[in-house]
């Protein structure tokens, strides 16, 4: 069986976790770089940044496509996804109507 697979065949609360790993590792990294680079050390800092964005990009996203259909069995998370869509469409609508009235 394939890892994706394997992923796939989690429950929700498992699917969960698995994301709220990589999560919490990730994120206090990119404070952790922005310290870096404030006390002097650019490269490094630069570095762990992009290193950072990254991994968000290509683990934790990739990973969230393959667990949320089962995140979404969670009746709490299935309404604050709801809800960060609505906000998301709303805003996007706002920035929308604003274009426009400045045409």
């Amino acid at each position: 069986m394939s890892l994706r697979q394997r992923i796939e065949n989690l429950g929700p609360y498992q699917s969960l976790l698995l994301l709220a790993v990589p999560m919490a590792t990730v994120e206090p990294l990119k404070l952790v770089a922005v310290a870096v680079a404030g006390e002097g050390h650019w490269i490094a800092g630069t570095a762990m940044i992009v290193t950072c964005y990254l991994l968000s990009l290509f683990l934790v996203e990739r990973l969230f496509i393959i667990v949320k259909p089962k995140l979404l069995i969670i009746p709490w998370f299935a309404k604050l996804w709801t809800t960060i869509l609505a906000v998301r469409s709303w805003i996007a609508a706002s920035f929308r109507r604003m274009r426009e009235g400045t045409s």
